[in-house]
């Protein structure tokens, strides 16, 4: 009998630009949230999972929360590639037997604290993401200049850009479409506050000419975090269980994490491809059968090309199936109705996982009618949520 694991609860803080307190205390208080969601004690969690990025401590949480014995915990590298590869590795540890309640966390003074949209982060020295042994891939481009994450996009989107004749005009469709959703959500940033396609044109170049300010994600301050346990157990909480129908990664040769711009076929996002491969065929489903899609969007190239590696149209094709409407709420497939990374806030994707949740427990502002199955993308891991 096959076995599954299911998110039985999702917690989080309101998103900011100044939190005014500790990544700490932000990490508690949507861990918390979480276990309450679930029904769950902390005594209960006896397995945890962050990213390498985090700086709470699992230690210092554990105090906080009150969680009294692990049985596993672990972290995650590669920034928001992170995301939905903590609910690949929570399920693998519930089906495995290691761990009977995971909680998964990702806490963030990323705007008050420091800048992830710079090359310096002060609070822990040195450049972001650049392995402090000497070793790191960034060292071969910061440099050179490409010292920013919207730099190393840029390089990585633009020969996919030049091939099949996307523009920066096409780019605003998907920015209009996620800020139309984040309007109407009272947790994102930009409640309240849509965006037309002339007022994206007019925003200032960040990368010229490929990408404008409102192309790329938010900095901001927040904690998310799930729990994760067996299907069984959590068909017995207080929330409907969301079950975890698949989940996978694909790490290429030659992809990189953030600097994704040394494999050879530059036209594709070879990590969502192998990605895809792998869950339709452990899920038994089709691109058709998705009815939402919460992909990673630090910018909107990176959506264009989830599209196509997923399926949803053919290569090339993303800007025109985006620019028909098809990505919002009404439309074929609706893609991150919360705003995404874009429009509600960036907390490394977490937040497009509980937005997922939300959907399939039919709870969320920007409601999916009939809604049963849902993708979850970060590029390099993706998992499909369905009703239990």
């Amino acid at each position: 009998m096959t076995q599954y694991a299911a998110i039985a609860g999702i917690g989080q803080t309101e998103f900011s630009k100044n939190s005014g307190r500790s990544e700490l205390q932000l990490a508690a208080e949507a861990s918390l949230a979480a276990l309450q969601d679930a029904g769950l004690d902390p005594a209960d969690v006896d397995g945890m999972i962050t990213f390498t990025l985090d700086p709470s401590d699992e230690i210092g949480l554990c105090r906080c929360l009150g969680v009294k014995d692990l049985a596993y915990t672990t972290r995650i590298p590669g920034g928001g590639a992170a995301s939905v590869a903590t609910i690949y590795q929570a399920m693998a540890a519930v089906n495995s037997g290691i761990a009977d309640v995971v909680l998964v966390w990702r806490a963030m003074n990323e705007r008050s604290a420091y800048r992830f949209g710079q090359p310096l982060v002060p609070p822990s020295g040195g450049v972001v993401n650049v392995a402090g042994n000497g070793t790191g891939s960034l060292l071969w481009c910061m440099p050179f200049g490409a010292q920013t994450p919207a730099s190393w996009e840029a390089l990585a989107a633009q020969r996919y850009m030049e091939a099949f004749g996307v523009t920066n005009l096409d780019l605003g469709h998907v920015s209009v479409a996620q800020r139309r959703h984040a309007a109407t959500n009272p947790r994102a940033w930009f409640y309240g506050k849509p965006i037309t396609l002339e007022e994206h044109q007019q925003s200032r170049w960040i990368v010229e000419p490929v990408l404008r300010l409102l192309d790329c994600c938010q900095e901001s301050d927040g904690g998310v975090a799930l729990v994760v346990t067996s299907l069984e157990r959590a068909r017995d909480l207080k929330q409907p269980a969301i079950k975890i129908q698949a989940a996978t990664q694909s790490i290429p040769a030659e992809v990189e994490v953030i600097s994704n711009y040394y494999h050879g076929d530059l036209t594709m996002m070879p990590e969502a491809h192998g990605v895809a491969r792998r869950l339709y065929a452990k899920a038994g489903m089709r691109p058709e059968d998705m009815q939402l899609a919460m992909l990673y969007d630090a910018f909107t190239p990176q959506v264009l090309r989830q599209l196509e590696a997923f399926g949803f149209c053919p290569r090339g094709e993303a800007k025109d199936f985006v620019k028909g409407g098809n990505i919002e709420v009404g439309g074929k497939l609706p893609v991150n109705t919360n705003g995404g990374l874009i429009g509600e806030a960036y907390i490394h994707g977490m937040n497009n996982i509980t937005e997922a949740v939300r959907q399939l427990r039919g709870t969320a502002t920007n409601q999916v009618k009939g809604l049963e199955r849902a993708l979850v993308s970060c590029g390099m891991a993706g998992a499909i949520l369905t009703h239990a």
